[in-house]
């Protein structure tokens, strides 16, 4: 094999030219290759060039701190961007916002899956996913902005079947993170907390005739590395960029290297404390009376996250798998900058994988956040007002898993309360109202659920409610929560109530072990 060449991080940005499309691998803040993406943002800022760039990648990418897919979010380097996150890339949201950049929006496993279909030379990735959402172009068609004219998405239909064919996009060079390379290319992700989609990206790039750069730790002698460790072939590769910062290769943006995130160990775990019975332990107490034995789980972030919390107390952790879409499962999922990693994982696997189970029901209970509700069952985590947050994985998990909770307070912003006496009590209302006449964008559809007869619950600490055929039904009530003032009172429609509510589970409210074990 001929040895793949060792160029500087400069040189690397100096093959990207004006109008170029270039994708980049990352999840949050791992597995990103900085040293490529911080050059490529010197480079223009000393040069104004390159100009024009279409920038393209799956997952959020950034730290909200300027990393990331935030070193392209400068005017005339870039003039559109394909992504599937944005919280973590706020300068190009607002870029976006301001109509400064054409700006697309997709479900994130489904452009995970689409760079295996730009490697094959296919036209795209056709799906069920995103259908009825903002993401369908009877809709919004996954554009942000009044400047984003084209058409990416297509409804299709496919043997009697309505889909959607995310079209396939020409890219011209990749810039991907591994760990080890080997003098002829070949690329290991041994300290990586996640797999993401690397292989599929370099063959992607690749097979449109374009460049592939790989930033990794060390270069090694030729043959050295496992070869079933190789996740990038060096036949994939044109060039090798050896990271000589070490915040340019951290494994988690400012955290320290953790082994057993990587799978190089597994570390023992204690329950730890009880986490204080407060709004969001509620909420996962009630969640977690939904936990069935032998499930594979999903949790999104914040409230959903003590659903673990509490079955780990309960003792019953066990009864559950939980997976990331980044690729691990089993273990216990990481939050913040370390979000898209595990503790301990059985296996990771490789994002478009991951998703390929999820798509197709893989998923048994999926918990997720509830930012906005309405009277349709329709949900939004993408976009509030001036703020671009985007679905991530969000539209491919919930579309598909078998039964779907979301679980969050009933309103947002200073919301305080306590439990006495067995009783819910509200000392303090939250400014913003959650349940709204409709959202504001459409993340997850509830006539799609209705459609395929998906069960939808909603939690919250003081309601819940089920979404069934003719709309949002209010089924259960805390005790000491008055329903006319502190749930009907404080919603933009009025959900149907089928006699009286019920009360939750009175063990929800005693700041005891609730005993879910037996």
């Amino acid at each position: 094999m001929k040895k793949v060449p060792v160029i500087t991080a400069r040189e690397a940005a100096e093959l990207v030219k004006d109008n170029m499309t270039l994708t980049s691998s990352g999840f949050v803040a791992s597995c990103m290759p900085e040293a490529l993406t911080s050059a490529v943002e010197e480079r223009f800022l000393e040069t104004s060039s390159p100009k024009d760039l279409t920038v393209f990648y799956a997952a959020a990418q950034g730290n909200r701190d300027g990393s990331g897919a935030d070193h392209f979010a400068h005017e005339g380097l870039i003039k559109r961007v394909i992504g599937g996150h944005y919280n973590m890339v706020p300068k190009l949201g607002e870029m976006i916002l301001a109509n400064k950049i054409e700006g697309y929006n997709f479900p994130q496993g489904t452009l995970a899956q689409l760079y295996r279909d730009i490697a094959g030379h296919k036209l795209g990735t056709i799906t069920h996913v995103g259908l009825n959402t903002f993401a369908d172009p009877r809709i919004e068609g996954g554009k942000l902005n009044d400047i984003t004219k084209e058409d990416l998405v297509e409804v299709i239909e496919v043997l009697g079947e309505e889909k959607l064919i995310y079209k396939s996009i020409h890219l011209d060079i990749g810039f991907i993170r591994g760990t080890y390379a080997d003098e002829y290319g070949n690329v290991t992700l041994d300290h990586e907390v996640a797999s993401t989609e690397v292989t599929s990206m370099a063959q992607a790039v690749k097979n449109c005739g374009g460049k592939v750069v790989v930033q990794v730790e060390k270069v090694v002698k030729g043959g050295s590395l496992d070869p079933k460790l190789v996740k990038i072939p060096g036949i994939y590769v044109d060039y090798i960029v050896v990271a000589e910062n070490k915040e340019d290769h951290e494994q988690c943006r400012g955290c320290e290297y953790d082994g057993a995130m990587s799978g190089e160990f597994k570390i023992p775990l204690d329950g730890g404390e009880a986490a204080k019975l407060d709004a969001k332990k509620i909420i996962g107490r009630r969640a977690a009376l939904e936990l069935e034995e032998n499930t594979v789980v999903n949790l999104g972030i914040g409230a959903p996250e003590y659903v673990a919390t509490v079955a780990n107390e309960e003792g019953i952790g066990d009864y559950m798998t939980l997976t990331v879409e980044a690729g691990p499962i089993g273990g216990i999922p990481q939050g913040g900058a370390k979000f898209g990693g595990s503790v301990n994982p059985d296996c990771i696997l490789d994002q478009p994988y991951q998703f390929d189970f999820y798509d197709g029901a893989g998923v048994d209970l999926a918990f997720l956040g509830l930012a906005q509700a309405d009277s349709h069952g329709n949900i939004n985590v993408s976009k509030f007002g001036p703020r671009i947050a985007g679905c991530g994985g969000f539209i491919n998990i919930t579309q598909n898993a078998k039964k779907v909770f979301y679980c969050g307070t009933f309103t947002a912003g200073g919301l305080k309360t306590e439990v006495k006496d067995g009783k819910l009590v509200i000392n303090q209302e939250g400014k913003s109202v959650k349940f709204l006449k409709d959202v504001e964008q459409i993340t997850f559809s509830g006539e799609y659920a209705n459609k395929i007869k998906q069960p939808v619950m909603y939690i919250t600490e003081r309601a819940v409610f089920e979404l069934k055929e003719d709309g949002m039904h209010l089924v259960e009530v805390a005790p000491g929560i008055d329903v006319k003032t502190q749930v009907l009172d404080l919603m933009d429609f009025e959900p149907i109530i089928d006699g009286e509510p019920k009360l939750m589970d009175m063990r929800i409210f005693r700041d005891e072990v609730m005993g879910l074990k037996k």
